[in-house]
């Protein structure tokens, strides 16, 4: 009897690859045997894929998703791993039996490797999110973005001991893509991962309602990508729950991981990739959003449909430093017998909520440009102090006369650096003075008359470019 079990098991061993190369739904070992919970939702198969194959999925943004079948999920975290957080995931996954991917930040990876290495050991594949979650990769330098790709990687890899132990998955933080990223990502050959649909566990909303958004968006598609974020206390309140209804409703968990040597990827069509698909497997519809697509958008380079950054959290991802939401949790009930639970999450490092409407508030001041843009030396400088009136005439302070026993305040820095050297001059006409008698040895010169009301200005305000050479002859040496 022992013998002839032997042998049924050598046999099924021997076939499990040719059915593992041949279908995309070749399956992992059955929940049931799932140790202390016949009933765990469990890893239905392994999916082996080739990151240089596809580099980009997640129809969040992307046209091209996992080749999943109907009521099939791949479950992501990110921004992990953190305590107590990342450690009650990962009991949960494993009182389940379910394989998940992570995509790791790597000061967190650093602070907290034994986290990671519990991932790795108890089979979850290890992708990266970044060294320090900045949500600046649409615009930084690409250099910076280089080292933050590399810096999440080799922070994992050192938590890990060995760097070949991380996946070559990557998901950029706030998805705040573009495509210089990506070709980078695609030269150090690595996979960019979106998602499908979220969950909106980063908002200030409860457990119950996590997961109601989780099933209904998983619902409405049929398959695909979720994320989720192992930091958050929401979505470790609402994890058991959701893999149970998950459970109830048929949906089976797939585990990804990338193609090796040793491992060939698993056997597909492009069809299978294309991520427009509905529920049943054909059309356009059920993806998250829903954009229109034609045979010409199919067979050109993708493109991408609008993407709302405020979908993962980031309420200004154009401002010059971004905002994210921030929860607004505060309390939490654990299940009986629980590890309690933190307030809120300390990562991301969330900005101040009055200190993000106040930037929201306030105007942007554009410096006023310098006359030497166009040219043009010297224009402006006897007259910078009224730089900010240009347009306003009335706004225009009047100009200051002084009589020949009145003290003169200090040239400014640019009207002494246009002061002429001293020597002999011609002697300079006196202004007039606001002495009621004037001395009678001096010949005042008469200021320019002021014009008509209604007439086209001239001088300072009335003509562009600026010239120095409109404003009044008033003798100031």
């Amino acid at each position: 009897m022992i013998a002839s079990s032997v042998a049924l098991s050598l046999l099924a061993a021997a076939a499990a690859p040719a059915a593992h190369a041949a279908s995309p739904t070749a399956a992992t070992p059955p929940a049931a045997q799932c140790p202390g919970n016949p009933n765990a939702l469990g890893t239905s198969r392994t999916l082996v894929v080739d990151p240089m194959e596809h580099a980009r999925i997640g129809v969040m943004q992307y046209r091209e998703s996992l080749p999943l079948e109907h009521k099939e999920v791949v479950i992501t975290f990110d921004d992990g791993p953190i305590p107590p957080y990342s450690n009650r995931v990962l009991d949960i996954l494993a009182s389940e039996c379910v394989k998940v991917t992570y995509f790791l930040v790597g000061r967190m990876s650093h602070a907290y490797p034994s986290i990671v290495r519990r991932m790795q050991a108890e089979g979850h594949t290890i992708g990266t999110h970044s060294n320090s979650h900045p949500l600046t990769f649409h615009k930084m330098p690409i250099g910076q973005a280089e080292a933050e790709i590399e810096g999440g990687i080799a922070n994992a890899g050192a938590a890990l001991g060995d760097r070949a132990a991380v996946a070559p998955f990557f998901r950029i933080p706030g998805l705040l893509r573009r495509d210089e990223v990506e070709r980078l990502l695609v030269s150090r050959g690595l996979m960019t991962w979106s998602a499908d649909f979220p969950a909106d566990d980063w908002k200030h909303i409860s457990a119950d309602e996590v997961m109601k958004r989780a099933l209904e968006r998983i619902e409405a598609r049929g398959r695909g990508v979720l994320l989720l974020h192992d930091i958050q206390p929401a979505t470790v309140l609402a994890l058991p729950g959701l893999l149970k209804a998950l459970k109830a409703r048929g949906y089976k968990i797939v585990h990804v991981v990338p193609a090796s040597a040793d491992l060939p990827k698993t056997a597909t069509t492009p069809e299978q990739w294309m991520g427009r698909r509905t529920a049943n497997g054909s059309g356009n519809g059920g993806s998250w959003p829903t954009p229109v697509f034609t045979i010409e958008t199919l067979l050109a380079d993708p493109i991408l449909p609008t993407y709302d950054p405020t979908s993962v959290g980031v309420i200004d991802a154009l401002g010059p430093a971004p905002v994210v939401a921030r929860s607004q949790m505060r309390s939490f009930r654990a299940p009986a017998r629980a590890v309690p639970l933190p307030p809120e999450p300390v990562w991301p490092r969330h900005l101040d909520d009055a200190a993000a409407s106040r930037a929201a508030a306030q105007p942007v001041a554009l410096p006023v440009p310098s006359m030497g843009s166009f040219g043009r030396d010297q224009d402006f400088a006897p007259a910078s102090p009224v730089l900010g009136t240009a347009g306003h005439a009335a706004l225009l302070p009047p100009v200051p006369v002084f009589g020949p026993g009145e003290a003169r305040p200090p040239l400014g820095p640019r009207l002494a650096a246009l002061k002429p050297p001293a020597g002999p001059r011609a002697p300079a006409t006196t202004p007039v003075s606001l002495a009621a008698e004037p001395p009678p040895t001096t010949t005042a010169a008469p200021l320019p008359a002021p014009e008509p009301t209604g007439a086209t200005p001239r001088g300072l305000l009335g003509r562009w470019p600026f010239s120095t050479s409109a404003l009044p002859k008033l003798g100031i040496p």
